[in-house]
């Protein structure tokens, strides 16, 4: 096997670019704006820029690249590549982050592995944002998902970034530090999304669980399937039982020195290593996609790596339930009922509603250990992707302050996300003759009370459920993103967490 990617040496630079040992320097050029340092190339690039806009070549659109050689007097650059960035008032961080990934891919394309990047000032956003989103996006754009080709790779590395910028250069390594950790956790996410089912069983994952966990200096703990029976968490069990492929469940613990009180995070991701549906078996088409339902829990992997690396001033425990859900012949059949953890009772009309089944032991679990706040990750519905497609996560919880604290976490890491509601009245649909409830509600409101099956499990604490079955893959490549898996919501839970300070006292 490859590397699936690569971490780019990032430096910042306030000398001139004259001096610069990178390939090609990037510049964002705005559509209503031209950048300082364009100008300032000699004429023949400055004409042919010109004409390219005039001609409509290169509109400055977002993420649009024109690449030009240059003979700059006294550089030892010899290409540039503009990059469109759209009107300069509607920039926002994320565009930062998605204009590097741009500029890397553009340039493992054609093989440059040193890169410089102009970063124009803007009082719109702050210095150390920008080079954060920057430094998430370079790590981002180095990513590839033919980790198991066998043939020479198809796109080269990244090797080395410098990002020319103006201002107090302390300030801002502080946020390329930042991103870099970012990038690199969401990157061994991504990673672990892309691994077939074949090589990431349930154990597996939960050995790279503890290998990465203990490597970025978290505590980590793996339940086996007789701790796991032994805790009663009959719905972990129930879903893993048509499978050859034992459960497990993985434990990280983040307690920072000194921080003997206050709140406590529990995050819980969806690990279903593959999803067949069970005996309510998926149609064929696409169904090789289900390798990545445990997205979710990778999303924890992740988080739980930068919260540890970057030393987070809040106590976090990371919960992943993981199984494969198998039509076997000792499988759950539709009309079962299993004990959960809780000592609730789940009729399961559904087989293929499975992952709501390990949510619902993960977090009983969660707050068994002593979390105080809760997030749910998981790739749970279709309907979630019929209502908002690919590009936004569902949003819900209670109460309405920790849903905004969520939602606020997900735009300053690039992941969409659209609060839906949970009114109780959509539980009716969850009701059962012969359990204290089923796991699904019929076809209507199929995402909101997948989420209403999941807080019945908590016990009246701050609750946030994401539902990422939309934007954890893409098959639709874009200058800034490859195929393949993409890392939603590792950042969010991330930026949750070291925004502790905006949320830990509110009620």
């Amino acid at each position: 096997m490859r590397p699936d990617h690569f971490a780019p040496n990032i430096q910042l630079s306030t000398e001139s670019m004259s001096e610069s040992g990178a390939e090609i320097i990037f510049i964002p050029i705005f559509e209503d704006d031209d950048s300082d340092l364009a100008k300032s190339f000699e004429k023949s690039v400055v004409s042919e820029l010109s004409r390219a806009r005039a001609s409509g070549e290169f509109k400055c659109k977002n993420f649009e690249s024109l690449v030009l050689s240059i003979n700059q007097p006294n550089w030892k650059i010899k290409r540039v590549g503009f990059l469109g960035a759209g009107k300069r008032k509607s920039m926002s961080v994320d565009f930062w982050r998605r204009l590097a990934s741009t500029a890397v891919i553009t340039s493992r394309k054609a093989c440059y592995k040193k890169v410089a990047f102009f970063v124009p000032s803007l009082q719109e956003v702050s210095g150390d944002k920008i080079v954060q989103a920057l430094a998430e996006g370079a790590h981002l754009g180095n990513f590839d998902s033919g980790s198991y080709k066998t043939n020479e790779a198809d796109l080269g590395w990244v090797e080395s970034i410098e990002l020319a910028v103006s201002g107090n250069l302390d300030a801002l390594n502080a946020g390329v530090e930042r991103g870099c950790v970012f990038g690199e956790y969401t990157n061994i996410a991504r990673g672990l999304v892309n691994e077939p089912s074949n090589s990431l069983t349930p154990k597996t994952l939960a050995s790279r669980a503890k290998e990465i966990g203990l490597d970025a200096g978290l505590a980590v703990d793996v339940l086996d399937e007789d701790q796991i029976r032994d805790l009663n968490m009959g719905l972990v069990m129930g879903v893993a039982q048509g499978s050859s492929e034992p459960p497990r469940v993985v434990v990280m613990k983040h307690n920072p020195p000194g921080i003997k009180d206050g709140p406590v995070l529990g995050f819980v991701g969806k690990g279903v290593t593959f999803d067949t549906g069970g005996i309510s078996i998926k149609p064929a088409s696409n169904m090789d996609k289900m390798k990545g339902d445990m997205a979710g829990a990778a999303a924890v992997i992740g988080a739980m790596g930068i919260l540890s690396k970057l030393k987070a001033p809040v106590r976090a425990i990371g919960i992943v339930p993981a199984a494969e859900n198998m039509p076997g012949a000792s499988a759950l059949n539709p009309g079962d009922v299993l004990q959960s953890a809780s000592g609730k009772t789940v009729e399961v009309l559904n087989t293929d509603a499975e992952g709501r089944l390990l949510l619902g032991d993960g977090i009983w679990y969660a707050q068994q250990l002593g979390a105080t706040h809760l997030v749910d990750i998981a790739t749970l519905t279709g309907a979630c992707v019929i209502a908002l497609g690919n590009t936004t996560s569902g949003l819900f919880g209670t109460p309405d302050w920790w849903v905004g604290q969520i939602e606020l976490a997900s735009t300053r890491a690039g992941d969409r996300s659209w609060q839906l509601p949970v009114f109780d009245d959509y539980s009716e649909g969850l009701k059962s003759e012969i359990a204290d409830f089923s796991n699904i509600g019929g076809r209507e409101a199929g995402a909101i009370t997948a989420a209403l099956f999941i807080k019945k499990f908590v016990n009246e604490l701050p609750w946030g459920h994401l539902d990422i079955a939309g934007p954890s893959w893409t098959e639709e490549e874009k200058p800034y993103q490859l195929k393949g898996a993409t890392g939603t919501a590792v950042r969010t839970l991330a930026e949750l967490a070291l925004d502790v300070s905006s949320w830990k006292d509110l009620k």
